[in-house]
């Protein structure tokens, strides 16, 4: 059997190369390609059906990545040992490649479209998912499916005071800001990422960068359509039309949705009356089909979408009244929950978050058990969003997509400020709960956060505050509004969704996603600008609730110790099978773990209450602490011999008190001195080069008094 591979070839520019192939697997697939990049390999594949459902106005689109445990030479954990369902890691790729995707798809095409992307070998210093958009799109490219791309994505990171695309990992450990940078070759449309608090300046410096490389990875995909033969696309109707009834639509309601839009009507209201318009108009059609009523409704969506736009565009007005720079009020709260380690609520307009922090132990860390990311995390960001947030019944069936997203995002923006391990020995677990939404829950997580982080005595670096971002822009291009603080109905009707997240001093975290094409670089550095002062202000505003962190923790928060103890007494603390450690732990009440580290052995004991803490601690410090010449010590007999007694000085420490050393006077025997068990107080008179221990009684016993002879 021939197969007709063909392969191209992305170079780097560094010595590193990116190969595209397609024609050897998959092959009944719409679209099949591997790319490769060192020993890291994917399998993109992409199929669309041939024809759309009956009813569907949108794109429905579904992107999963999934690793492969094979392709780092790995057994799944877990009772099934088999790949289950996406771990957040790989929903967060799944993500990457959807948002980068979906806006180019065409407007009216509505079939239903899969794009599978899998890890099938991975080089574990080579990361996979600043690869996963390519292979999309290359998978894309060489199929006959309608798409306005190619497109590509790539990690962009300063390291050493260079910017460098697609980092190794072990690289990444000394980078000041990481984005993952999604584009075609004439627009960026999808940005996320991280950074140590950096100037806007340098944000849009590092976009330039990725974008040129961008424009490379595009051009080798083009030149892949046309090997494969694949420059035309399928035809396809997907969307019925009727221009009378939308001009009659049109004519007969967007004056009032206008008017309604410029009301400045609370959201529960606007959305009342707009409904009632698009209700009345289809009324007075009569008995219709149903493919009439679905383009009545589609049309009327239409009007109130250029309704609300001309009206930003127009008169800067907008559909809470405010103007585009203006703040929604904000209130704050901190220490509302009295049992949980810290808490406070934040409210921005109509979202509201309640967040709390909780405090624990090394062994509350999140053990990561993916194919390529393994270990183990102790920041944990919790992102909940139930139904009547938004005033909707809604069955909770757990975290999806969204909210992995959302609290992936304040996570990254919180963990920039967050002492070093050295400075925190907690495991840190944030849970934020939306309680209202109208309009960037994810950033009331982060300013939530800093207030939940800092009252519960948590030592952030500095307080982190977010704002979301919109943009409208009108059809030429030529003119636009750029709205600090966007609604949930801006969001669903501008052309940009940009969060930004920081501290006073700079960006910690991003995330960007255009609906146009076409954005220019002033206008981003326009909308980063008028972001910081947004943020600024909501800065101002929580730090008059709380503006650094609790001196103390709370009074009900557990404790941690850390304690340092030479390597070679680690056994001894843990003891045989685990003996030692498991009776300290059960007779003190405190949580216990020791590690190696830097060939020392680092102890944490963790508790509720000092007493446990105390106990736990004493018990470890006397095991493990070193016997001092010319300490006095508490003894206990252990055994007898002939010639002395060995006495247990601390656990574990025995010493020979040689009968010569019990008293000042002489003991021919040991008979009846001393019996196992007693108690007896000794100094340590020298450790010998084998380390044995030389104790003395008689060194603490005064020296009887020296008697004349008699004459």
């Amino acid at each position: 059997m021939s197969l007709n591979v063909i392969k191209k070839v992305i170079d780097l520019g560094d010595g590193r190369t990116i190969e595209i192939e397609t024609g050897k697997l998959a092959k009944q697939a719409d679209g099949s390609v591997v790319v490769k990049m060192g020993d890291t390999m994917l399998l993109a594949t992409v199929v669309s059906s041939p024809e759309a459902k009956e009813g569907v106005d949108f794109m429905p689109l579904s992107v999963d990545y999934q690793e492969k445990y094979a392709s780092t030479g790995r057994i799944p954990g877990g009772f099934l040992r088999r790949e289950a369902r996406l771990s957040d890691y790989e929903v967060l790729i799944s993500r990457l490649v959807d948002r980068a995707l979906r806006p180019l798809f065409p407007d009216d095409y509505h079939a239903d479209t899969q794009v599978m992307i899998t890890l099938i070998s991975a080089d574990k210093d080579i990361m996979p998912d600043c690869l996963a958009g390519l292979a999309a799109s290359a998978a894309l490219a060489v199929s006959d499916i309608p798409f306005n791309g190619p497109i590509s994505e790539v990690r962009v990171a300063k390291i050493d005071g260079k910017l460098v695309i697609n980092p190794t990992l072990s690289q990444l450990a000394n980078a000041t800001l990481e984005f993952i940078v999604a584009g075609s070759e004439f627009d960026i449309n999808m940005v996320e990422g991280e950074s140590k608090e950096i100037q806007e300046a340098e944000l849009v410096e590092a976009i330039k960068f990725a974008h040129e490389h961008i424009k490379i990875h595009c051009l080798i995909q083009r030149e892949l359509t046309i090997a494969v033969g694949k420059t035309e696309k399928r035809t396809y109707s997907h969307e019925n039309h009727n221009e009378e009834l939308k001009k009659a639509i049109y004519a007969a309601t967007y004056e009032q949705v206008y008017a309604i839009a410029a009301s400045a009507s609370a959201k529960d209201e606007r959305s009342a009356k707009f409904k009632e318009v698009r209700d009345t108009y289809i009324e007075t059609l009569g008995e219709i089909d149903d493919v009439t009523k679905f383009l009545a409704k589609k049309y009327y969506h239409d009007v109130e979408y250029d309704a609300i736009r001309n009206l930003v565009l127009d008169e800067g007005k907008r559909l809470d009244g405010r103007t585009t720079t203006q703040i929604r009020p904000i209130w704050s709260e901190v220490g509302y929950l009295p049992s949980a380690h810290g808490s406070a609520i934040f409210t921005r307009g109509e979202t509201q978050s309640l967040t709390t922090v909780t405090l624990g132990a090394k062994d509350d860390e999140q053990m990561i058990d993916g194919a390529f990311i393994n270990g183990y995390q102790k920041f944990l960001l919790h992102y909940n969003f139930p139904g009547f947030s938004t005033g909707e019944v809604r069955p909770n069936r757990g975290a999806g997509r969204r909210e992995i997203g959302h609290g992936n995002l304040a996570m990254r923006s919180l963990k920039q400020v967050l002492p070093s391990d050295d400075e925190n020995p907690y495991t840190i677990r944030v849970v934020s709960d939306i309680l209202e939404s109208n309009g960037s829950s994810s950033m009331a997580t982060v300013c939530a956060g800093t207030l939940a982080l800092m009252d519960a005595g948590v030592k952030i670096k500095a307080p982190v505050t977010g704002i979301a971002m919109g943009l409208i822009t009108n059809e030429m291009g030529t003119k636009y509004a750029i709205l600090s603080d966007i609604l949930g109905d801006e969001d669903h009707l501008g052309d940009m969704d940009f969060k930004v997240t920081g501290t006073s001093t700079g960006i910690t975290a991003v995330q960007m996603d255009l609906k146009i094409n076409g954005l220019s670089y002033e206008v981003l550095t326009k909308a980063l600008d008028q972001a910081k002062d947004g943020r600024l202000h909501i800065l101002n505003e929580i730090s008059k609730t709380m503006s650094a962190p609790r001196e103390d923790y709370k009074p009900h928060a557990p404790r941690i110790v850390t304690l340092k103890i030479d390597k070679e007494y680690i056994g001894a603390v843990i003891g045989p099978g685990g003996k030692i450690i498991q009776e300290m732990q059960r007779e003190t009440g405190a949580t216990i773990n020791i590690e190696e580290k830097d060939n020392q052995g680092i102890v944490q004991v963790f508790a509720d209450n000092k007493a446990a803490i105390d106990a736990a601690v004493s018990r470890i410090r006397a095991i493990a602490a070193r016997p001092e010449v010319g300490e006095i010590y508490e003894g206990k007999v252990k055994s007898i011999m002939p010639f002395g007694a060995f006495v247990e000085i601390m656990p574990g420490k025995d010493g020979l008190l040689h009968i010569s050393e019990i008293d000042h006077k002489r003991f021919e025997t040991m008979d009846g001195i001393f019996k196992v068990g007693d108690e007896v107080r000794v100094k340590l008179l020298d450790i010998d080069k084998q380390g044995k221990l030389k104790l003395s009684r008689k060194a603490l016993l005064p020296k009887p008094e020296r008697t004349e002879p008699a004459k």
